[in-house]
């Protein structure tokens, strides 16, 4: 189990929201660097990186910003938030991220997906984020009108790496996860998935460990981690 500290970003700062909503941010650091620098420090194969801004504008914002990120930490750096172009996703794998998370585009525009995973093999995930069984789209304000499970059925073949499913109700909540809902989606999805959403402590980490055999591959903690609910360096140490 891949245990993910996450990095919000907006207006250049480290944030959390609550429930994916704009005006709910908490900011925790005014320098992400020096978050991911720490991150690393703790362990981290891997750090989530969001440029928030982006994601609600349909363009990169803090581009500059997840460079200088990915610059100053030696471990991977998977990066998301308004990622709708191929030339996008070339200048952000050009700078040394490792995988590029594309949400809204992947759903709406297939023919850009498929493109950039032919382009880029095993460095392009997509980002399920949904509220209930929906999965919404553009900074999470819409509706897609797909349900979870029909979209991970329509990126069944399209060379995609990995789904990272985050249930916005409880994104930044630190009220567990829904691991009903994890349960049912991991059964309709055939591609690796990490799970985000709702981690407040080191037993919701220990709750997932049996659906590592269903094709869970690791786990994102956001809030939990800049609150001291989950210390990141032991739950690596326990974890992973």
């Amino acid at each position: 189990m891949v245990v993910i500290p996450a990095i919000d970003i907006k207006e250049g700062k480290c944030v959390r929201l609550v429930k994916g909503e704009a005006d709910s941010e908490t900011v925790f650091s005014d320098d992400p660097v020096s978050v991911a620098r720490r991150w690393e420090d703790c362990g981290a194969e891997v750090i989530h990186v969001v440029d928030l801004d982006g994601a609600f504008t349909g363009a990169p914002v803090n581009h500059k910003l997840i460079e200088e990120i990915t610059g100053a930490v030696s471990c991977g750096v998977q990066a998301g938030g308004g990622i709708r172009t191929l030339e996008t996703v070339r200048m952000y794998l050009s700078c040394g991220i490792q995988t590029v998370i594309l949400g809204t585009a992947a759903l709406e525009k297939t023919d850009f997906l498929k493109s950039a995973c032919s382009e880029f093999p095993r460095q392009i995930a997509v980002a399920l984020d949904t509220r209930g069984e929906m999965v919404a789209v553009k900074g999470w304000t819409e509706d897609s009108g797909m349900t979870a499970a029909s979209a991970a059925a329509a990126l069944k073949d399209s060379g995609v790496s990995m789904v990272i499913k985050t249930d916005i109700d409880r994104d930044g909540t630190l009220s567990g996860l829904d691991l009903g809902r994890l349960e049912s989606f991991l059964t309709a999805c055939n591609i690796p998935v990490v799970a985000s959403g709702g981690v407040s402590r080191p037993e919701d980490i220990e709750k997932l460990l049996p659906f590592q055999k269903s094709g869970l591959r690791g786990v994102i903690v956001g809030r939990a981690a800049y609150s001291g609910g989950v210390d990141i360096k032991s739950a690596i140490r326990r974890f992973s």
